[in-house]
């Protein structure tokens, strides 16, 4: 079962996925949203066809102070049709804070071109979310097998 993970943006939508045992995660897509999450929500159940995804995790915008940002109070609104849309599935967010701007360096570290880069920093994001997402899931684990060594 995989973990799917999501860069909600208001132009663009970042999707990276992790392979089969949740080690890695990879870029997936960059979906357009034209104004629409219905856009969004009809290429998700696509993903979800071809892949057993048990989790979807999506970064929150919180606001660089960790107050709730105007966008995150749009992305709360996001992750509220997940849960209605797919209530089989376990729907999850994360602080995403700075994760573009970590994509962006990881892009000027690349030499990507600056006309592509608009195309893929969703998907890099998308990355960095899951990433922040399967590291919190090891230190957990690390933290429950630590406590039941005590």
């Amino acid at each position: 079962m995989r973990i799917l993970g999501i860069d909600y943006g208001e132009a663009r939508v970042g999707v990276a996925i992790t392979d089969a045992l949740n080690i890695t995660a990879q870029g997936l897509e960059t979906i357009q949203r034209k104004g629409s999450d219905k856009i969004v929500l009809k290429r998700l159940d696509e993903i979800l066809s071809n892949y057993e995804v048990e989790t979807i995790v999506v970064g929150m915008p919180f606001s660089l102070n960790g107050t709730i940002s105007k966008r995150a109070e749009i992305t709360q609104e996001f992750v509220h049709k997940l849960k209605c849309k797919y209530n089989k599935i376990k729907i999850d967010t994360i602080d995403e804070r700075l994760t573009t701007v970590e994509a962006h360096k990881t892009m000027n570290l690349l030499e990507i071109n600056k006309n592509k880069k608009k195309n893929i920093v969703d998907t890099i994001s998308a990355v960095y979310i899951l990433e922040t997402y399967l590291n919190k899931l090891k230190n957990s684990l690390k933290k429950n097998k630590n406590r039941l060594l005590y």
